[in-house]
């Protein structure tokens, strides 16, 4: 995957969408057909995605008008339709209407009991054949909040830190109440609380606020007068729940509910290996206590190196659909207002070093 970087200032999202969408058209263009191309791989129908796409903007609309003002700007400036962009803002909504997958992420976050700024590490498991390019997005909000993220093409947000000293990490969830209602995109409820969002508390009530139509926990962390607080806020269509850390100071999510009463509607697959990847992380988050970004990936791994578990590697006698890899290791600075990345899984983090953004 490559990785590209814009710093912007303007603060109006017509306009900012615009610049993305002139400076990216064919990256935006891109991006929408291989969607679009997957979904119809995944036996989605046409008629279907738009259905769901149309009902999720509508919801985006009336729930965060600025994020659907951008995607529209974004597919303007690169002359395509704007329910092609919305599609990919909107995807996980869509492929809530897909059996799920096999692969996604693992996410560990530590918030030290003492006092100290929260350490964080997250792998991003998905299809390179989907993203052959990412987003790595610098923004200003209207009320002056500087927001750092990486992204997809389309989508609203993924990973990233605000100026008030919140970071955000993401992972997919599969539940039982998931359907092709079209709600409020994950994505944009993880963009909305970098921009607006300064505590747990506060990430949880804008979480509560969007109806949804799909899965996703949002692993929150804050740091405010030299203490850290962390939170897995698991989202469904049935409701959402607050997991916190272990007395530890440990949070650690993978692809499955934690909540008792949301994991009795999970609907994840085993072939997935969350079980498998959130145990080897809980396992292995004692010797990533206290350690630099790199030496966190590599105690991530642990001895098993690029075997491990979270380490994710495409089998390439499957068709590109089914190929999952891990395509970018991240940790965040949340004290520093910064993303340390590195393309690749946390062995080539460990080996190689992470840029700063």
């Amino acid at each position: 995957m490559k990785l590209h970087t814009l710093r912007t200032t303007t603060t109006d999202p017509h306009d900012r969408g615009r610049e993305i969408g002139t400076r990216y058209a064919d990256q935006v263009r891109d991006v929408s057909a291989r969607y679009l191309a997957h979904f119809a791989v995944l036996g989605i129908p046409e008629t279907t995605v738009r259905d769901i796409v149309a009902r999720s903007h509508d919801a985006l609309r009336d729930w965060y008008p600025g994020l659907a003002e951008e995607s529209d700007a974004i597919a303007g400036a690169a002359g395509i339709e704007p329910w092609q962009v919305a599609a990919v803002g909107a995807r996980t909504e869509v492929l809530a209407a897909a059996p799920p997958g096999k692969g996604e992420c693992t996410t560990a976050v530590y918030a030290p009991p003492a006092g100290g700024p929260p350490e964080t590490i997250q792998t991003w498991d998905w299809h390179d054949s989907l993203t052959p390019d990412g987003l790595l997005l610098a923004l200003v909000t209207g009320t002056g909040r500087r927001v750092k993220l990486f992204t997809e093409f389309g989508t609203a947000a993924k990973i990233g830190v605000n100026d008030a000293g919140l970071g955000l990490h993401f992972n997919i969830l599969r539940h039982c109440s998931d359907g092709a209602t079209g709600g409020v995109p994950v994505h944009a409820v993880a963009r909305r609380v970098l921009e607006e969002a300064t505590t747990v508390a506060e990430a949880r009530d804008i979480v509560a606020s969007a109806t949804l139509s799909a899965s996703t926990v949002l692993t929150v962390a804050s740091y405010q007068g030299g203490h850290a607080e962390a939170a897995s806020i698991e989202m469904s269509p049935s409701g959402i729940a607050v997991v916190r850390p272990d007395d530890d100071g440990w949070v650690v999510h993978t692809n499955h509910f934690l909540d008792a009463g949301l994991a009795d509607g999970d609907a994840g697959i085993p072939e997935s290996a969350s079980v498998e990847r959130y145990l080897h992380a809980r396992a292995a988050r004692g010797h990533m206590t206290g350690r630099s970004a790199p030496e966190r990936a590599a105690a991530f791994c642990g001895g098993d190196g690029a075997a491990a578990v979270v380490c994710v590697h495409a089998d390439a006698s499957q068709p590109g659909h089914e190929q999952w890899s891990t395509l970018l290791t991240v940790s965040l600075d949340i004290p520093g207002f910064a993303l340390a990345y590195r393309a690749g899984n946390p062995d080539t983090a460990a080996r190689e070093g992470l840029d700063q953004f």
